[in-house]
């Protein structure tokens, strides 16, 4: 399992720090992430930068990637927002009394209880899905569903409410430390017609030791730790979620195996308040759409390299807005190809995009409310995009003499410390 994997994330990785989207191309194109891929043809044709410190639209970096369909992140039944209830088993939880499902099948839950612990510990090929209808579980230490051993495992809410809190610190399971309202040692999606509201007092809302996906649902998350946390993976194809975390909203990180550690939204709507990083995953972050919403945080986006294609972004962060840096091996870069991003910026030595690489902007619609606009360590380059930066639209990124870029106006005015 983990070997498939590392197979399918090594061909994103390649598209992703190969790849540089075509310069002057309106229409951003996709990523190689699909998941039957192993191998992706790129062809880079990369201009030598100039060593002045204006980069501008006159100085130009191309490439050419294969287009996969980012849809094979998901399966059918990822996908589907209802459960088949033939045959399904119906339980009524009780108090202090923990409820074990240990082969597959589905299973449909109701009732409120304290205490109670729903684990699935089935056979290592088994998928299991959890029907919510109506429940609400609130513990003391413990996880309200915990995934001990299956291949993937299903959380459906009905067209109904749901409610999970865990109020104190959770004891851990020998050697496997619990974190998490839901935790899972097995790939893991949400999705539904209903609603779930999850209270974290001391640790995660959810983790994944594996992927994370959510493709459906109305979501609350209240975590003292991150909200959403996997091993492998975040990917969100669809959904409404409100967050406010006391750490990251999304965090994804391997420190295994440096190809995982990603996240992918597709879709959504996020409203986040972040104590931490809003999104953060240690490999790459890509963004295709969606309508996020970062009300506030530390800092909005950060990964290795980030890639935004689409969607509707307006974020508010203390430190860096959109922020590159090299958390694991890998080209450190920020591109945008496309949709519309709004940046507003806390003061002191804070910046709207900030690169410890590459950065590149190809597309899309960018208002920047900062002292710092831009900033980065290697090539930075505005190819395209509809770009302004406190009220005045600019037509190329002017470095610092540090090396770093700042945003210009105009004619190329820095708009960052010399």
């Amino acid at each position: 399992m983990k070997t498939k994997k590392t197979k399918k994330i090594s061909a994103i990785t390649l598209a992703l720090l190969l790849s540089v989207s075509a310069v002057g191309c309106s229409n951003a194109q996709d990523v190689s992430v699909d998941a039957a891929v192993t191998q992706t043809a790129i062809t880079q044709e990369t201009s030598t930068p100039s060593s002045s410190a204006t980069t501008s639209s006159s100085e130009t970096t191309t490439a050419e990637a294969s287009v996969q369909d980012t849809s094979e992140l998901f399966s059918e039944r990822d996908l589907e927002q209802s459960a088949d209830l033939a045959g399904a088993t119906q339980i009524k939880l009780e108090n202090d009394q923990d409820v074990t499902l240990n082969t597959e099948g589905v299973y449909v839950l109701s009732g409120e209880a304290t205490n109670v612990t729903v684990v699935v510990e089935a056979a290592e090929d088994a998928k299991v899905q959890i029907v919510l209808d109506g429940v609400r579980i609130t513990n003391e230490d413990s996880p309200a569903i915990y995934v001990k051993e299956a291949d993937k495992v299903f959380v459906t809410s009905t067209d109904s409410e749901s409610y999970m809190e865990v109020t104190g610190s959770y004891v851990a399971d020998g050697d496997t430390n619990l974190d998490a309202v839901i935790f899972s040692r097995a790939d893991l999606t949400l999705n539904g017609t209903g609603s779930l509201d999850i209270v974290s007092n001391d640790g995660n809302g959810i983790s994944s030791k594996d992927d994370l996906k959510i493709t459906g649902g109305v979501y609350n998350i209240q975590s003292s730790a991150d909200a959403l946390e996997a091993n492998d993976a975040i990917l969100i194809n669809d959904g409404t979620l409100t967050i406010n975390s006391g750490k990251d909203a999304l965090h994804s990180e391997n420190d295994e195996d440096a190809a995982l550690g990603y996240i992918i939204i597709k879709g959504g709507d996020f409203k986040i308040s972040a104590g931490d990083d809003a999104i953060q995953g240690n490999s790459f972050v890509q963004i295709d759409g969606g309508t996020i919403n970062i009300e506030t945080s530390e800092e909005g986006i950060e990964s290795t390299s980030i890639k935004i294609n689409d969607g509707q972004i307006t974020l508010y962060a203390k430190d860096d807005g959109i922020n590159a840096s090299q958390k694991v091996d890998g080209q450190v870069v920020i591109e945008v190809n496309g949709g519309t991003i709004d940046v507003s910026m806390g003061s002191g030595d804070t910046d709207a995009f900030d690169s410890n690489g590459d950065l590149y902007i190809n597309g899309g619609t960018i208002t920047v409310e900062a002292s710092s606009a831009f900033d980065a360590d290697g090539t930075a380059q505005l190819n395209g995009g509809d770009v302004t930066v406190n009220g005045e639209k600019i037509t190329q990124i002017t470095l610092s003499q540090g090396g770093g870029g700042r945003g210009g106006a105009g004619g190329g005015r820095g708009m960052g410390r010399q």
